[in-house]
This record gives structure tokens, C-alpha cells and sequence, in this order.
């Protein structure tokens, strides 16, 4: 079945009984991304069963927590040698995320418009923005400006993401190359 066409059909519901059907997209078995929902379940540690791409998220949050608010109780890293090796090993998974695309979704090339990112890339955003609100959160009071803004900027990333998502998969939106 791998690599077979599928058509789905995807029901909005903004209101109880009111929904909105979107039909015609087509995806890949082998190849659906998984939603933001999914992603930042796996940035909080949620688990993470199959898809690489939730391991790859999974691992760049956990390296977003090391570099900036420490893990499992230490400080966060200040040593330069390990703060070079963590941006290293973000970039290698951010690379294999684009990788991972590169060969499970097919790019439309003829009339799609080219997005500026990869989906490494914005994945990786995700997984920083999910520990810095996350952070905020068991930090900050309630009423405070910074957290209401990490989650804001968190929750934009996350459509974002969705909807570059459903741009790929229709033939819509392109990936740059990199």
C-alpha cells in the first residue's frame, strides 16, 4: 500500500451540527505529516510511537530544553563546546526531518508556490516555542504578559504548520531544496 493514493475528506466543525466538508486533497500513505497537535504532544513528551518524525521532534525539544531552561532539574547549559555540539545535533535533525520529507511527500513543482522554509525548520521552531511557553507556564503568573505571548506565538506556529501542511499535500505550496 505504500505510496498509493488516497483521497480524504476532512470535516471542520467550528459549531456543534455546522460543519464544513473539504473534499479532494490528496495524500500519501507513506507519507502523511502529522498534525501540530500531534507534534507538540511530542515536544511535552507524550508518547511517540512509529512516526520518525515525532522522535525528531521529540529529540529537538529536549535539546531546546537543555539550551535554555536545563533538564531534569540543572541549570541550563552554558559550556560553549555544549551548546556548539546541541546546535549541531538540531541542525542534523532538522536535516533529517527535510530529509525524511523529501522522500515521503511528493512536491508539486508546476504551479506551486515555493515556501521560504523546510518543514525541519519549522518543526524546530514548534519544539522551542513549545518549551519556552511550557517553561512560562510553571513559572509565571497567570495574568503575566510573557507567558500569554509565548503560548500566542506557540499557537500561531502550530496553524502555521498545519496549513503549510495541508498547502503541500494539495499541491499548493512547495519545500525549498536546501
Amino acid at each position: 500500500m505504500a505510496g498509493s493514493e488516497t483521497s480524504q475528506t476532512v470535516v471542520v466543525a467550528a459549531v456543534p451540527d455546522a460543519s464544513q466538508r473539504v473534499t479532494g486533497v490528496k495524500t500519501y500513505v507513506s507519507g502523511i505529516l502529522p498534525s501540530s497537535d500531534l507534534l507538540l504532544r511530542a515536544c511535552r513528551g507524550h508518547r511517540v510511537v512509529g512516526d520518525p518524525l515525532m522522535w525528531f521532534t521529540r529529540d529537538l525539544a529536549v535539546l531546546h530544553e537543555r539550551r535554555l531552561i536545563g533538564r531534569g532539574g540543572s541549570e541550563p547549559t552554558r559550556d560553549p563546546a555544549t551548546l556548539t555540539e546541541i546546535e549541531r545535533r538540531r541542525s542534523e535533525l532538522v536535516m533529517a526531518i527535510d530529509d525524511w520529507v523529501s522522500r515521503s511527500i511528493p512536491q508539486h513543482r508546476l504551479g506551486a508556490t515555493l515556501h521560504t522554509e523546510t518543514i525541519g525548520s519549522v518543526i524546530d521552531r514548534i519544539a522551542e516555542a513549545s518549551v519556552r511557553a511550557h517553561h512560562a507556564l510553571m513559572t509565571l503568573d497567570a495574568g503575566d504578559e510573557v507567558l500569554h505571548g509565548a503560548w500566542h506565538h506557540l499557537a500561531e506556529l502550530a496553524d502555521a504548520y498545519d496549513d503549510l501542511v495541508t498547502d503541500v499535500l494539495a499541491g499548493r505550496r512547495r519545500l525549498p531544496a536546501w
